[in-house]
């Protein structure tokens, strides 16, 4: 199973760099692990739009052709951990051996990179900095893998 985290912008840091590599490092022996990094644009008032479109062909491009696509959305199906486990299960026996997991900028995603979504994922309500949802979101694809495994970790 390969996962690829399609993100906008790098992460600066350094606690939330050790965090990604810490649990990159948990995951080699469940998946193969790519973090793609496209360059965010500044958020300059009046032309957001602008910005999430630029920001968004530059996912299009990263994006792979055959790969399931999962968007970050506030507005995406919430699971539980057991259910997000469960989801991740039916993804690879469905033969998904590629998920994409993109995360917009500070603006979000666009239109466009919904539109390519194969689903729209959330993880709650509240607003998280894109550089801490990356973090989030590599804890909950491990948690996932232990629950799957049935080993220790998941409480």
């Amino acid at each position: 199973m390969k996962i690829t985290v399609l993100c906008a912008g790098k992460v600066k840091e350094a606690f939330y760099r050790d965090a990604l590599a810490e649990y990159a490092k948990r995951l080699f022996p469940y998946c193969s692990l790519e973090i793609i990094e496209v360059a965010d644009e500044r958020n300059l008032p009046g032309q957001e739009d602008q910005a999430i479109a630029k920001e968004g062909a530059r996912m299009l491009a990263k994006m792979p052709e055959h790969a399931y696509i999962a968007a970050l959305c506030i507005d995406g199906r919430q699971r539980s951990s057991e259910e997000m486990a469960a989801w991740l299960s039916e993804r690879m026996n469905h033969g998904d051996s590629h998920i994409v997991f993109v995360i917009g900028g500070s603006l979000g995603l666009s239109r466009e990179i919904v539109s390519r979504a194969d689903e729209k994922v959330s993880f709650s309500k509240l607003t998280f900095p894109h550089q801490l949802m990356r973090v989030i979101l590599l804890e909950q694809i491990y948690r996932s893998f232990k629950i799957m495994k049935g080993e220790p970790y998941h409480k």
